[in-house]
């Protein structure tokens, strides 16, 4: 499966070098799981030496989009390449992998010659946190402790509910209930100092509070113009 998924994300054709370096395994297990691959239906052009090309990927059924859903999914994905964290970034790596290997060649073709991309030219603010340890507790419904020092690098500790991570355009923004204040707040991940769960759980008032915090964003929005 891991070899498979380097054979959709990786520029084709893939040396078996690059695939024994991902995988850490020998150059010989590469070539012995590339022939086990082909066994198993998978339709792998080349040859040692030459490099290899997924042709037909019998794990991923055959998908349909039209050429504007093609550039949307293209765009999200390389949005989230560009702005999240390394794990998330990795995951949507892997995502427009599995999404070229499973449309038809014609579609693939489309997909790889998207024209729209996404660039960041401002370089974002140094995160210190575990981003992904951090959407773990977000899921989980986990209350969390932080040290946040604030625009004028005042510290303080807060317990709050972590709710969701707001992409804006220079920095990630944690939405959040904050115990201490009985009131919604939103902390930059960037002066997030450390955080640790705390053992409890807010469950199940995510999705509500969630509702509730857009909606105030929302009218704020309206009520400045």
């Amino acid at each position: 499966m891991q070899l498979m998924q380097l054979f959709r994300s990786l520029p084709a054709p893939v040396r078996a070098q690059s695939l024994a370096d991902e995988t850490g395994v020998s150059l010989r297990s590469v070539y012995r799981d590339i022939d086990a691959l082909r066994g198993m239906g998978a339709v792998i052009d080349g040859a040692a030496g030459y490099g290899y090309t997924l042709i037909d990927d019998p794990a991923l059924p055959p998908m349909s989009f039209s050429q504007d859903e093609i550039e949307a999914l293209v765009l999200g994905l390389r949005e989230v390449q560009a702005v999240a964290d390394p794990v998330l970034s990795k995951a949507a790596q892997n995502a427009l992998g599995k999404l070229r290997a499973s449309l038809p060649a014609s579609q693939r073709h489309q997909l790889e010659h998207a024209s729209l991309h996404a660039k960041r030219f401002h370089n974002r603010p140094e995160i210190v946190i575990d981003v992904a340890a951090l959407r773990g507790a977000i899921r989980a419904e986990n209350v969390i402790h932080i040290l946040y020092a604030d625009q004028n690098s005042v510290k303080s500790k807060r317990d709050v509910y972590p709710l969701g991570i707001v992409f804006l355009e220079s920095t990630l923004m944690l939405a959040s209930w904050c115990t201490l204040r009985q009131d919604f707040r939103v902390f930059r991940l960037d002066r997030i100092e450390r955080f640790t769960e705390t053992g409890q759980s807010f469950r199940p008032k995510r999705v509500p509070l969630l509702r509730e915090i857009f909606a105030k964003f929302k009218a704020e929005r309206k009520a400045t113009g």
